[in-house]
């Protein structure tokens, strides 16, 4: 049995990983700036601490992630990887800056939106003037976790495991893509972009002293839940899933982002047959 399973080859022009969200204790208190730098993206709360009561210690301690609120909606944690794939080009372009009706207008959605959707995470922009591109782009993938260089190993490396492995940019998206493992002895040891191919028989020893903080899952349904059911025993956490089955897991922590390639094209299907 080839771990790769039976998905085809698929190019560059995935979407990006959107990495894990990670959910807050309440925050007690945060501090309010008085004075505000003219010309600058404002971010009247964004770099101001807040102090999370620590259960387990009984004390109170600083996170360095913060928050406007406690909790966001999954609806805006999905619209954030938008935002900042919007303003990556627009900063590639050479765009410095840019108004929220601007920026809405590209992405077809509303600049009330947009506003909203950043609240969540403080204020920026500054009225007059718009959204400093590179200084938006730069805190929106903080928020993301772009900054954390997660580390990620994909386990099947058939067609699409291939592919990812050779056409997507895991570095561009915060994540070091550390290893592959698969069984088929034509694969095994090889090298894709830089990348050793390794045996499935040493991924228990490669995660007891390398845990990843995702592993990719390109293998057959057939061995899809039994694969994450191994992969949390070892320690890893987050799941970026293209077997087209769901997959789940009973620790709370562990969170799975599920790529389902014919949802999006039935959908499609379903405009274009209402022509």
């Amino acid at each position: 049995m080839h771990l790769g399973g039976g998905t085809s080859g698929l190019g560059a022009g995935f979407k990006s990983l959107k990495p894990l969200s990670i959910f807050l204790t309440p925050f007690l208190y945060l501090w309010l700036p008085h004075k505000f730098s003219a010309g600058k993206i404002v971010k009247k709360i964004d770099k101001f601490p807040i102090f999370v009561y620590d259960r387990e210690n009984e004390i109170f301690s600083e996170d360095a992630y913060t928050m406007k609120r406690q909790h966001v909606s999954e609806a805006v944690i999905r619209r954030l990887p938008r935002y900042y794939r919007y303003l990556d080009d627009l900063h590639n372009k050479g765009v410095v800056r840019i108004s929220s009706n601007s920026l809405g207008n590209k992405m077809g959605i509303t600049a009330s939106q947009i506003r909203q959707d950043l609240s969540c995470f403080g204020e920026f922009g500054q009225q007059g003037y718009g959204y400093n591109v590179k200084e938006l782009r730069t805190e929106i993938g903080r928020i993301l976790g772009i900054d954390k260089k997660h580390t990620i190993i994909i386990v099947g490396v058939g067609n699409l495991g291939h592919a990812l492995m050779q056409n997507f940019h895991f570095a561009h998206n915060g994540f070091s893509l550390e290893a592959a493992f698969d069984i088929s002895p034509a694969l095994i040891g090889s090298e894709i972009n830089g990348v050793l191919v390794r045996d499935l028989k040493e991924l228990d020893d490669y995660c007891k002293n390398n845990i990843p903080d995702v592993a990719v899952l390109t293998v057959p349904q057939s061995v899809a839940q039994q694969t994450v059911d191994h992969l949390v025993e070892l320690g890893v956490r987050g799941f970026w899933n293209f077997t087209n089955r769901e997959v789940t897991s009973d620790n709370e922590e562990v969170r799975f982002e599920s790529v389902h390639f014919a949802d999006s094209l039935l959908t499609l299907s379903y405009h274009i047959s209402r022509k």
